[in-house]
């Protein structure tokens, strides 16, 4: 007989868990008693909730596994919203516990008492309070298999301390089964015929990619549909990198940031096929003319996705993986070849650039190219983010993770811990703002004292830059609350001197021959986090971009 929680200390090592991210509190303190001592896997203790599971997301998404995390009830729960949601838009798998008053309190506002599985459901792919000691090992199976399986996401475990305390069997089930729970992973022989029949007879077809290929590991399948019919891919933010960004079919990002190449392939396509994308409005721009001459054929795990934004003609619901790997048996009658070579060439004779001298992202970015080879960069939410996914070479060895779906300030940083902890091995570099690092810096504690070395590079344009854009680009130069420097024109923090407070090695960089060296000099730092501040003018913008409401064919260009 053992305790609820040293129940939930064997599930975590019975399903292979290496960190849990974890901050105790009164309705947790059981689960942490449990956790004493306990050398089986790390558990690592960062400054804030919200830092907490931004941390477990990145390792998920770079990892692969399952993302752990561990808070007590209330605020410590409730601490999590905005990450679970930001888990949930990327389709990122992690498995969240969180203490809870005891069963006997619950509905009748205890201390630190909500109702974690309501405030979460609408965000959580499932949420459950654990009732009964007996029930608890099948609760945490289930939990782990529903997030890591179809569509993956993230199960929020809530474990009154009653339940923590009671003793019960320490039986954990090897497998579990799941009323009404199938997800589906191939689709029928007679859709897979028609999707190779409209692939042969299109003039202009394209392939738009998304984060499914990343989650499904398709890329071998993504790659062999695109070379053996020529076929021209572009990607969302969130599918940069599923064909490297040097591939002769590769074209370039599309959507509202995207490159005018790319845009242009989906605006004049007469067949489009979307593989892992929910086909949001920051792809589509505005959707009554996205696509509007082409037939329609749309891949995704999840069911929900598919005709939600775009009307679709065929329907292939399934992992990507595996239906790309059925369409990939039947040989290609026609090759697009020609009409990707055009596009390619169309992407080579107007790139994205940026037409500033000096100190640049573009400059930044392309110097990252050259120095990280094997590394993941993690971006925040802004400029500091769209400049990144425009300029940095992507492919399987130097990888991107970003909040694409729900654009989550303060991310970037303590997602790019979660990433380190998972890739040792890698560099990690996480690009942010001035604005969005000082919403969870908190973490450069957790950096130090757990020993992560990241590469914290700040873009300081004094300012909330992606607002700031729109409000002079589309609201008459009225810079609402965007500027973030004081009344005497000076920075606060600052970052050179807060970074050295935490005991963090920082340069500040002015000048574009000072972006080599510094990198040079934060990739030398094996055992601490490394920050570098680049100092750019507020007035340089994200381009090309298609005004709000507006189709892709209104991209406002460099220089218009």
């Amino acid at each position: 007989m053992i305790s609820g929680a040293e129940l939930v200390v064997k599930a975590l090592i019975e399903e292979e868990v290496e960190v849990c991210f974890a901050y105790p509190g009164g309705q947790a303190i059981d689960l942490f008693d449990a956790l004493y001592e306990r050398k089986e896997f790390r558990v690592i203790l960062p400054r804030h909730e919200q830092g907490l599971i931004h941390a477990a997301d990145g390792y998920a998404r770079s990892t692969g596994k399952v993302g752990v995390c561990m808070v007590t009830s209330g605020p410590g729960a409730t601490n999590l919203i905005t990450g679970i949601a930001t888990a949930a838009y990327d389709a990122s798998p992690l498995v969240c516990f969180t203490g809870q008053v005891a069963t006997h309190l619950i509905g009748k506002d205890a201390f630190q008492e909500v109702d974690m599985v309501g405030i979460s459901r609408s965000v959580a792919k499932y949420a459950v309070t654990v009732k009964r000691r007996e029930e608890l090992g099948t609760v945490i199976k289930k939990a782990f298999t529903i997030a890591q399986t179809g569509k993956p996401g993230v199960v929020v475990v809530d474990i009154p301390k009653n339940i923590q305390q009671q003793l019960g069997t320490e039986a954990y089930p090897k497998t579990v089964a799941i009323r009404g729970y199938h997800p589906q992973t191939t689709t029928s022989g007679e859709k897979i015929k028609q999707a190779i029949e409209w692939l042969n007879q299109a003039q202009t077809p394209v392939l738009l990619v998304g984060g499914g290929v990343h989650r499904g590991k398709a890329y071998q399948q993504l790659c062999k549909l695109a070379e053996d019919y020529g076929l021209p891919v572009v990607t969302t933010i969130m599918g940069k990198g599923a064909l490297p960004s040097d591939h002769a079919c590769y074209i370039g990002n599309a959507g509202i940031h995207g490159s005018f190449s790319a845009n242009q392939a989906l605006v004049t396509c007469d067949l489009l096929f979307a593989i892992g994308t929910r086909l949001n409005d920051r792809v589509t721009g505005n959707s009554t003319s996205f696509c509007s001459s082409a037939k329609v054929i749309h891949l995704d795990i999840d069911p929900a996705a598919i005709g939600k934004n775009i009307e679709t003609d065929l329907s292939l619901v399934g992992d990507v993986g595996c239906i790309l790997a059925q369409i990939n048996q039947e040989s290609p009658a026609k090759t697009h070849k020609k009409w990707t070579k055009t596009l390619k060439q169309a992407a080579l004779d107007q790139p994205i650039h940026m037409p500033e001298s000096g100190l640049t992202p573009e400059a930044i970015l392309s110097a990252i190219n050259q120095l990280f080879s094997s590394a993941i960069v993690v971006t925040d939410v802004g400029q500091n983010q769209l400049w990144t996914t425009q300029f940095l070479q992507v492919n399987q060895e130097r990888e991107l993770l970003t909040s694409g779906g729900l654009g989550t300030m303060g991310y970037g940083f303590p997602a790019a811990l979660g990433a380190k902890v998972g890739n040792p091995e890698k560099d990690v570099l996480v690009i942010t703002g001035d604005g969005g690092f000082q919403m969870n810096l908190q973490e450069l504690a957790t950096a130090v004292i757990e020993k992560i070395p990241v590469i914290i590079c700040i873009f300081n344009n004094g300012c909330l830059g992606n607002v700031r854009q729109w409000q002079e680009m589309f609201y008459d130069k009225r810079y609402s609350f965007t500027d973030l420097l004081s009344d005497e024109r000076s920075y606060v923090p600052d970052f050179i001197a807060l970074a050295h407070s935490y005991g963090v090695e920082a340069v500040r960089v002015v000048e574009e021959k000072q972006i080599e060296v510094a990198l040079r000099q934060a990739k030398k730092s094996v055992e601490r986090p490394f920050l570098i501040e680049f100092i750019l003018e507020s007035q340089q913008k994200v381009l090309p971009i298609v005004p709000p409401g507006q189709s892709l064919e209104e991209m406002i260009l460099y220089g218009e």
